[in-house]
């Protein structure tokens, strides 16, 4: 994938591999939990990542914060590659990209006010003096819809969808350009989850946001993204704008994916995809496809060559056979 100006964020073959011990006096193994994935994120867009659990999705997101290090490949901030920065860079390049991850009480600490963990971004990165923090920190309360009285409250005090709205906050705190949510809403009942999106939205208007939204609800995904990438198995299988992914798929993983999302039509004709088996283990990867042992359409092909991620027209798709399956899917 080539660098495009109107990329904030652009991941470029990016790879990351743990060594795991398998036991004393046995060979360590390899597992690749984000395999070649390349993607870029225009300023201004919320860029939806749905997969099914253990795809590689939140690892991805700890590798383009730095939070982990990459085995290979690049993480493009502005057109500067993080992994080759210092620690004092990256210090600089921290205020600009933030992240709320998905359980909003095990990523605050108990002991600390609201107060206290909203300031805690502030104080680490020298903002102002006392005043000027609590100021900030009443604007951001006021921002994410939290009444500035709660400022003194703990953790536990707080509703679900009240800590995630202090996560929230606490991102926004340095004026960010770029924030990853990490299932940000899945923890959260269905009636706060919308309450949070519409929240995450008007924020993105007021402040000139840049979202990657990772999630393994792609209803959720469709309604807050302008484009969504699907990864299985470490792999990035197909990318399109939203409305081309639901109207046109491409891959039969994502056929799959989207024919299991819930219809509130009980006489909806949707038919639902079963797939066969269970997702592999990434220390015993399939060769070539990495979807073709639950593929219902595979050939010979699929299991001894990797398909690369090719664009068509703005829709790309990592599949030997696109274009040419008839999967029959009423979307």
């Amino acid at each position: 994938m080539t660098s495009e100006a109107n990329y904030l964020v652009e991941l470029q073959n990016l790879t990351k591999v743990f060594q795991i011990n398998s036991g004393k006096g046995m060979k360590r193994l390899s597992l690749t939990a984000v395999n070649d994935v390349s993607f870029g994120v225009k300023e201004g867009e919320i860029f939806g990542l749905v997969g099914e659990s253990g795809c590689g999705k939140s690892t991805l997101a700890k590798v383009v914060l730095r939070l982990l290090e990459a085995t290979s490949g690049a993480v493009l901030f502005e057109g500067q590659d993080i992994n080759k920065m210092s620690r004092q860079e990256l210090k600089k390049i921290r205020r600009q990209m933030q992240v709320v991850f998905q359980d909003p009480y095990d990523s605050l600490n108990p002991r600390l006010t609201l107060e206290q963990l909203a300031a805690e971004p502030l104080i680490i990165h020298k903002y102002g003096d006392k005043a000027a923090r609590r100021r900030r920190i009443e604007e951001l309360f006021l921002q994410v819809g939290l009444p500035p009285e709660l400022m003194q409250r703990y953790p536990h005090q707080l509703s679900g969808g009240q800590r995630q709205r202090l996560c929230i906050a606490r991102s926004l705190a340095l004026s960010p350009k770029f924030v990853i949510c990490d299932e940000a809403v899945s923890s959260l009942d269905v009636s706060i989850q919308a309450q949070i999106l519409n929240s995450l939205l008007d924020l993105k208007e007021q402040n000139g946001l840049t979202y990657l939204f990772i999630s393994h609800d792609l209803s959720v995904v469709k309604f807050i993204s302008d484009r969504i990438g699907v990864m299985y198995l470490g792999r990035l299988v197909e990318l399109a704008k939203t409305e081309d992914l639901f109207s046109n798929v491409l891959h039969p993983y994502t056929h799959a994916l989207i024919s299991a999302v819930p219809e509130a039509d009980p006489d909806s004709s949707t038919e639902r995809v079963l797939l066969q088996g269970g997702v592999p283990s990434l220390l015993y990867p399939p060769g070539g496809c990495v979807f073709h042992d639950r593929c219902p359409f595979k050939q010979d092909i699929c299991e001894r060559q990797v398909p690369a991620l090719q664009d068509r027209g703005g829709h790309a798709v990592a599949c030997h056979f696109s274009g040419q399956l008839d999967m029959n899917i009423a979307l």
